[in-house]
């Protein structure tokens, strides 16, 4: 293994979109881990407000940051695809946009309070370096010096407009009935940039099975969620002296969810069908937001159900409302439902596949509604949360088994 120093500094050229079994680094992977720290707190706190009974006044806080996680993550990953050549400078400025992360994190339970000054902070810190990286690349990149400069100078006038929009927020110049619609503005432009950027100028040399790789490693971070929440559910069960057939069902319920929502994602060839089809992957990679938050939400609502399921023994938790297992279940089938939608979606979409599978996908979610159906009937919870793998295990199966004989129309068109 070549333990050479990286270099202090090395012209930022761009990537081989071609080049042979390119995978993650180990800076990436490590800039991942610090967004497990801002997911969880998120999902921390949409879980407070489902055990409140508060989702919609929390789910705003929850959309907007989750969109600044996902798009700051997002940024950095195409960039680091096109543009990484891992000297001393790439690795300092990554260091930087890390430690915005976590101050971003310490103010995600603000977002859900409409305090926004840590937040802002916080992606002010994650962004801004990356200009310097865009900047950068422009410098050794002179094919391309156009597009990676207005990367540069949108994303620097965005974070301007951020920060102009906490100052008037704090100063009490903007209306409290104007803040959200001036929120969705700034997510508007910002989602706007890269668009403007590669408008009529060169496109960025990434990667395309680099990036399929990327997104299916934030989809394991995510998963961390769902596996926490089944563990703390298995807890709430112990302290309430819960039967040991419930502690299997219930351990074995939300594995075994986890489990089928990460080989359902697995099983779609996106790698192959972005590096033929290039042209899509704004939708492909805008459209992981909506895969991202719902799966996140999956782990929240599995809290919930620890929760609930603790509450079957005890009182509830300071603050927390006992919420019904009906409501319980429904907070995990929702956010899963959605997921598995999603991801069908984005797989048409990047795929143009023959093999459209909407009667399977509509079976899937037809078999996940069966387990908020069944608890409304009388099924006990730790039975319902097990029926939520039932259509996503069959979906695996059917595509398993008919992989070889369907490979041309399951193939990239």
């Amino acid at each position: 293994m070549n333990h050479s120093p990286a270099p202090l500094q090395r012209p930022t050229r761009g990537r081989d979109i071609h080049e042979q079994h390119r995978v993650a680094t180990p800076l990436e992977l490590l800039f991942d881990l610090t967004f497990v720290v801002a997911v969880a707190l998120a999902a921390a706190q949409l879980h407070h407000a489902e055990a409140a009974h508060h989702v919609w006044q929390a789910l705003s806080g929850y959309l907007l940051a989750f969109f600044a996680i996902w798009w700051a993550w997002m940024n950095y990953t195409w960039f680091a695809s096109a543009y990484d050549n891992d000297d001393a400078a790439h690795r300092v400025l990554t260091f930087f946009q890390m430690g915005g992360v976590l101050v971003f994190a310490t103010g995600v339970p603000g977002l859900f309070e409409g305090q926004f000054f840590l937040g802002v902070l916080g992606y002010a810190l994650m962004r801004l370096p990356q200009c310097v990286q865009w900047i950068r690349a422009g410098m050794g990149d002179p094919e391309r010096r156009s597009t990676c400069w207005r990367y540069a100078k949108g994303v620097a006038f965005v974070q301007v407009l951020w920060v102009l929009f906490h100052m008037a927020r704090s100063q009490g110049w903007l209306p409290e009935g104007a803040i959200w619609p001036t929120v969705a503005v700034l997510v508007v432009l910002d989602l706007s940039v890269p668009a403007w950027a590669e408008h009529n100028r060169p496109p960025t040399p990434w990667h395309a099975h680099h990036i399929a790789e990327r997104y299916s490693g934030f989809i394991i971070i995510i998963l961390g969620e769902a596996i926490l929440g089944t563990t703390n559910a298995i807890a709430g069960l112990v302290q309430a002296h819960a039967s040991s057939s419930d502690l299997v069902l219930v351990g074995l319920g939300g594995t075994l969810l986890a489990f089928c929502l990460w080989w359902m994602y697995f099983l779609l060839p996106f790698g192959e069908a972005l590096h033929h089809h290039r042209e899509r992957s704004f939708g492909w990679g805008y459209g992981h937001y909506f895969a991202f938050a719902s799966l996140a939400a999956v782990g929240s609502g599995l809290e919930v159900v620890a929760d609930t399921l603790k509450s079957a023994g005890e009182a509830a938790p300071a603050g927390h409302a006992a919420a019904s297992p009906l409501f319980a279940i429904s907070a995990v089938a929702i956010p899963a439902a959605l997921f598995v939608f999603f991801i069908w979606a984005l797989h048409r979409y990047v795929t143009r596949a023959q093999d459209r599978q909407m009667g399977l996908v509509l079976m899937v979610l037809a078999c996940i509604g069966l387990g908020p159906l069944a608890v409304a009937l009388g099924l006990p919870l730790p039975w319902g949360l097990l029926l939520l793998s039932v259509g996503p295990a069959l979906s695996i199966i059917y595509n398993e088994l008919g992989r070889k004989r369907r490979a041309d129309q399951f193939s990239v068109r």
